[in-house]
């Protein structure tokens, strides 16, 4: 990755990551300045998750979109984990599963890989659907089936078939020498991540700040209308300002972008913890310290990802 549009971002993202580090670190050694010591070791926890996530990223990056969409399958397919062990499966459920995380899943992301959108794109929520239905009826238990089939249905479209349309942007007919050659796609796809985990900190600092309204009290006690308001904001003013890290993209463009991800972005966090209040569970996991499972940390990014894929084919006019 030679384009300066590319090493401009990274550092300005590098840059800023280094800032509110230093910002965290000095309100956690001096407690004296009246913030909640809990509300700046959250703050904290979330900024090494930044440091971890856009670490590899950039890591996969660099060894190009084969790696990139590699490493998403893998986040996929933990992520995919953690959401059916969130309630215990039957024995009739055993094969499905095999075929779900060992054929259908890989499957998906090579072509994913291979950039077949007219086959990837009906693969899991039709063909894996119905393979699912029709195994869990031949294992035999009728027991609680509709409920079981539709856990592993759910966990195929948003932790796989939704996230994938993530990487699925490095495959888009973006790259001209205009934009800057086969970077620009990696470019399009750090945008999304970076207005993602933007907004979903901005959603907490706007909260923390002006947050009065809870929406939906028994599902967050966190998350406002307020903080989702500054949010929405927020993102679409930096979307704005980082337009051209966006090839496809105008300024304007970039804003309703931004806005439309800090919504999804917002409504994944939410539906995931309505999943998370049903089971009675705090986290989906505990691979990430300080920040619970995989899945707690890119409930976001699988809402806005294929929104955000849909509205760049608008723009490109694909």
């Amino acid at each position: 990755m030679n384009d300066i549009r590319t090493i401009a971002l990274i550092a300005g993202v590098l840059l800023l990551l280094l800032l509110v580090t230093a910002v965290g670190q000095f309100l956690k050694r001096h407690p004296d300045r009246g913030i909640d010591p809990a509300a700046v070791r959250t703050f904290n926890l979330r900024i090494r998750g930044w440091w971890i996530l856009c670490s590899v990223l950039a890591a996969a990056f660099w060894l190009g979109s084969t790696a990139t969409v590699t490493l998403f399958g893998l986040v996929s397919f933990w992520a995919l984990r953690e959401f059916i062990t969130l309630t215990p499966t039957r024995k009739g459920d055993h094969r499905a599963l095999f075929w779900v995380f060992f054929l259908f899943t890989p499957l998906h992301y090579v072509l994913v890989g291979m950039n077949r959108y007219d086959i990837y794109s009906v693969f899991l929520p039709v063909y894996a659907t119905l393979f699912v239905l029709a195994r869990s009826a031949v294992a035999g238990d009728y027991k609680r089936f509709l409920e079981r089939t539709a856990k592993i249905q759910a966990g195929l479209v948003v932790c796989v078939y939704c996230l994938s349309f993530a990487p699925a942007l490095l495959e888009l007919p973006i790259a001209t020498a205009a934009a800057g050659g086969r970077d620009a796609n990696f470019r399009l796809l750090f945008f999304l991540i970076l207005l993602v985990q933007f907004a979903d900190c901005m959603q907490y600092v706007w909260s923390r700040v002006l947050g009065q309204r809870l929406v939906a009290a028994a599902v967050s006690s966190s998350r406002t209308w307020e903080g989702l308001l500054g949010s929405a904001t927020s993102t679409a003013l930096l979307a704005a300002v980082l337009w051209w890290a966006a090839p496809p993209y105008q300024p304007w463009q970039a804003a309703v972008a931004g806005l439309v991800v800090a919504v999804m972005g917002f409504a994944g966090g939410m539906t995931m913890s309505a999943i998370k209040r049903d089971r009675g569970v705090k986290d989906y996991g505990t691979l990430v310290v300080g920040h619970g499972g995989v899945l707690d940390r890119i409930d976001s990014i699988c809402f806005a990802a294929p929104v955000f894929y849909h509205m760049t084919v608008l723009v490109t006019g694909g």
